[in-house]
């Protein structure tokens, strides 16, 4: 019999085989990634479409990924010097796609919505080629394309790391000769600077409620487009060294995220890009910025190209990537991931800008033996340890907005790990039946549960994280994270008004066919021996003990394995009185070490000993701090109502209600006042006037009577979003 779970998987992978030791390997890597999509490309080269299933926005939008994302790849690859053979397609595609006329146009950009992610990328392709994007095309079209694009740049764009699609945006009209109103681009690089904290670090938004995330972000986007910016833009010499200086900073802590193996910490959303988080030692080496030595930056950047090689990405023999990590996995994506998504990792790429004889290149690959077992951040409240095999990241700060799915299991988890991942829970009813690892899971029905979905305070003492959180609000749970070599300690202690039953898992270890795998628990511990070698254990050191089980989650729930088996401990609360939980863990790929590990458990600390250091030697995590952030922006949210029965018994025959906030531009309400069909009516000076007279209140209500008003709730670019 053979066990489907052990074989090599390379006919599903178009990186299979590539040693990723030279430049060549890295341009290899970019044909085998974006060759297999030419039969996908439409009859007008707009549109890439990989199969019928959706994301959150339209199939323009969707289609629009597939065309635009691969310049990530082809733009550095032949600005480096390397031929390309498809740039007819991609001019086609440009022409066609901006067309408003055409079967095969994009659509409109709006305000916070899809098209404007993907501009970045066209500006990209623009900024680097433009001898092959742009100089061919016919003059009508350079005007159209010039057109679409200048009119995407003066959208509204969400306060995160999406300001800077307006700024590579521009990058590429100012490369094409296109003027433009930089007063935008110069207040958006503003925003941008202002979400910057300490220590290389941004936060990835600055919204109120909504400013707490720190993640692959901050490689992907922050730091790589800043990177790009100081290239291209070293008349802005102030600037552009101010994101230069940040990334050599986050370079220094970047290299944690790493495995010796090659494989990066899955943390946070987006995970779907995978290695794209290889992008940011490409773009730090085109920079020319040696914020470690060549062979480590090389090194770092290499072997997670060939780890990533390893992985079952793709379907059978087809050579697209999937949405998923480690394997292909629905289940796990984002609302904003359809099938074109994936792409986003030829940002990797970007080192293909450099010439063969580049220090990046020419430099003999090195390992991280430099740098230190430990490596606490106190700006992100998260401690890294490396130890045999894997890596382990462990958490107390970030979080992420409640209006993505699976956010609790993305940033909320007590540990992450390079081989074991996170898993996901795949139903909020199935207390029994949950992964939980790396979590403590609460009930009070025996069938809803709650977990950590936000911190409330956190503090870093030396490598001790210690955190506030809440499943409800009048349930506390305060948790102290102690790493002790290939072994971490989890202390919690509870205090509720009710009963509470609790599980709380290890890592989440692969589980292989035939039953192959052995699984053992006692009075106060579980253990789990993968048939892949694998070791996750669970000690108890709460007093009254709690019981130990193995449970088998459903499929498809865990980043890196279809299928896991995790070690668990069940325990009560009871009402009304301080309950501590204490627990060591334990996981490595080394088996045979792991289980002489097993046997010699770290000493757990009191918590009257931790209190006592925390209260010595805490330091406040950085990004729990209260945040206001530095600028007066004048925003404003638009609802459009339009209900003709209540109009008429307002004696009115059309009418729009305007309700007024903070949350979104003047330009959307332009934008909406303009589809109303009110633009040149004395009603929309009107109305500018109105909201500039008012734009410092919180709030205000306006009402329009005209029959000269009629909504055009037909329109194909209305985002559905705005419409009550």
């Amino acid at each position: 019999m053979i066990d489907s779970s052990v074989m090599a998987q390379v006919r599903f992978n178009p990186l299979a085989g590539n040693e990723f030791k030279t430049r060549d390997d890295v341009i290899k890597a970019v044909h085998d990634l974006f060759n297999p999509l030419l039969p996908a490309f439409s009859k007008g080269k707009a549109r890439v479409q990989l199969d019928a299933s959706a994301a959150s926005f339209d199939r323009a939008s969707a289609d629009l990924e597939g065309f635009a994302r691969p310049l990530f790849g082809i733009a550095p690859m032949v600005a480096g010097g390397t031929p390309f053979d498809h740039w007819d397609a991609y001019r086609e595609g440009l022409k066609n796609g901006t067309d408003p006329s055409h079967p095969e146009y994009w659509g409109r950009v709006l305000s916070k919505e899809q098209r404007q992610v993907e501009m970045a990328a066209l500006g990209y392709g623009l900024l680097l080629v433009p001898e092959h994007f742009w100089d061919p095309l016919d003059e009508a079209t350079k005007s159209r394309v010039a057109k679409y694009l200048s009119e995407s740049r003066v959208t509204n764009h969400h306060s995160n790391n999406h300001r800077f699609f307006r700024v590579m945006t521009d990058l590429g009209l100012l490369k094409i000769g296109v003027k433009i109103d930089e007063s935008l681009t110069e207040e958006y690089l503003q925003d941008l600077e202002s979400m910057y904290m300490d220590d290389g670090w941004y936060r990835d938004g600055d919204d109120p409620g909504d400013n707490k995330h720190i993640d692959y972000y901050n490689p992907y986007a922050m730091h790589f487009y800043g990177l790009i910016y100081a290239v291209y833009r070293p008349e802005d010499k102030a600037r552009s060294e101010r994101f230069k200086e940040r990334a050599r900073k986050f370079a220094v802590n970047y290299q944690h995220w790493f495995a010796d193996d090659g494989a990066n910490v899955p943390y946070g959303r987006s995970m779907t890009y995978r290695f794209a988080v290889a992008g940011f030692w490409g773009a730090l080496a085109v920079a020319n910025e040696e914020a470690l030595p060549w062979g480590v930056i090389k090194g770092l950047y290499l072997r997670n190209l060939r780890w990533w090689s390893t992985q079952p990405i793709s379907r059978l023999d087809d050579g697209i990537l999937t949405v998923g990590y480690a394997y292909p996995n629905q289940f796990l994506a984002e609302m904003y991931n359809s099938t074109g998504s994936p792409l986003w990792a030829m940002k990797a790429f970007t080192p293909l800008l450099l010439p063969p004889d580049h220090p990046f290149w020419t430099a003999e690959e090195l390992s991280l033996d430099h740098r230190p077992a430990i490596a606490p951040m106190p700006v992100t409240g998260m401690v890294f340890c490396h130890q045999p095999g894997h890596t382990v990241m462990f958490t107390g700060g970030s979080s992420i907005s409640n209006q993505m799915r699976f956010m609790p299991e993305k940033y909320q988890k007590f540990a992450y790990s390079s081989r074991y991942g996170f898993s996901i829970e795949s139903d909020s009813r199935g207390f029994g039946l949950g992964a939980f690892d790396s979590m403590i899971a609460f009930s009070d029905d025996g069938r809803h549960y709650r977990v950590r979905e936000d911190t409330t305070d956190s503090y870093l003492a030396g490598d001790i994280l210690f955190a506030v959180w809440y499943p409800w609000p009048d349930v506390k749970v305060e948790t102290w994270l102690v790493p002790r070599g290939a072994w971490h300690i989890r202390v919690h202690r509870i205090t509720s008004p009710r009963n509470l039953k609790t599980v709380e898992g290890g890592f989440a270890a692969p589980r292989t066919d035939f039953n192959g795998d052995e699984t053992y628990t006692d009075d106060t511990s579980a253990w789990v021996e993968s048939k892949l070698g694998d070791f996750s254990g669970i000690l108890d050191a709460s007093s009254p003990k709690r019981s130990a089980r193995v449970t088998t989650p459903h499929g498809n729930t865990n980043l890196m394995f279809p299928r896991t088996i995790v070690p668990q401990l069940q325990g009560d609360v009871e009402a009304n009185r301080s309950t501590v939980f204490a627990c060591a863990v334990l996981a490595s790929p080394n088996q045979e070490e792991a289980k002489a590990a097993w046997s010699q458990p770290p000493a757990v600390p009191t918590v009257e000993e931790l209190d006592q250091l925390i209260k010595s030697q805490g330091v406040q995590v950085d990004i729990v701090k209260p945040y206001v952030r530095d600028r007066d922006e004048t925003t404003f949210m638009l609802e459009l109502r339009y209900d003709s029965e209540w109009a008429q018994t307002e004696k009115n025959n059309n009418q729009i209600t305007f309700s007024v906030d903070t949350k979104a531009s003047l330009d959307e309400w332009l934008q909406w006042l303009r589809y109303c069909g009110v633009e040149h009516s004395p009603i929309f000076y009107g109305v500018v006037g109105w909201m500039l007279a008012f734009k410092d209140t919180d709030a205000r209500h306006i009402r329009l009577y005209t029959e000269e008003v009629h909504p055009k709730t037909d329109h194909p670019d209305i985002d559905p979003y705005w419409l009550a």
